[in-house]
């Protein structure tokens, strides 16, 4: 059931023009500037995006210079896992990771997921209950299992959809992001 809506949705996504992606992102970093979840988070989990997701990686500058500590996952293949690595210096501090991501090298410290604010998650979709739909292999879940802090799903409108169907191992998200609107989810 999943896999039919992870292609549609990929599919969307493929539609959206190179321009427009830009604008889009612009706007969804426009409001999550906005938001005093932002303004007064201390630390925060960013996401490397994909060429096909909302591209959040200016605020990765802003938050360093405003004092905030930033952190990106990072690979972990003995554990078939990620963790949060802080970095500093986005000139230094990345590399190529597993799949080819960026990702924070193997020398930067690893900030404890209870620890962080704000945690910024990308996805294929997205519904109104804070529901995600990812790749489809199950490595946001277990990382988001271990967050206290708030989860922000980040998306453009076209992933947002009636319903997402979950499995046990889902991790509901307390809010959405797109280029239009920031969505508070209700505890289930």
């Amino acid at each position: 059931m999943k896999n039919p809506l992870r292609k549609e949705l990929l599919d969307r996504l493929q539609r959206i023009s190179k321009p427009d992606r830009a604008q889009f992102s612009a706007q969804t970093c426009e409001i999550l500037r906005n938001q005093p979840l932002w303004q007064n988070a201390k630390s925060i989990l960013f996401y490397a995006p994909l060429p096909n997701e909302v591209d959040i990686w200016p605020l990765i500058s802003e938050a360093l210079a405003g004092g905030k500590i930033v952190a990106l996952p990072g690979f972990e293949a003995e554990e078939n896992s990620y963790v949060a690595r802080e970095i500093e210096d986005l000139a230094t501090d990345l590399d190529r990771g597993q799949f080819g991501i960026r990702e924070p090298n193997p020398d930067c410290r690893e900030v404890l997921l209870n620890r962080l604010d704000l945690t910024l998650v990308p996805g294929v979709g997205f519904d109104f209950k804070g529901r995600r739909l990812g790749r489809g292999k199950g490595f946001y879940d277990r990382l988001l299992a271990q967050i206290s802090g708030t989860t922000c799903g980040v998306g453009f409108d076209e992933q947002i959809v009636e319903a997402i169907p979950t499995e046990p191992h889902d991790v509901q998200l307390n809010c959405i992001l797109t280029p239009t609107r920031w969505i508070e989810v209700k505890p289930a």
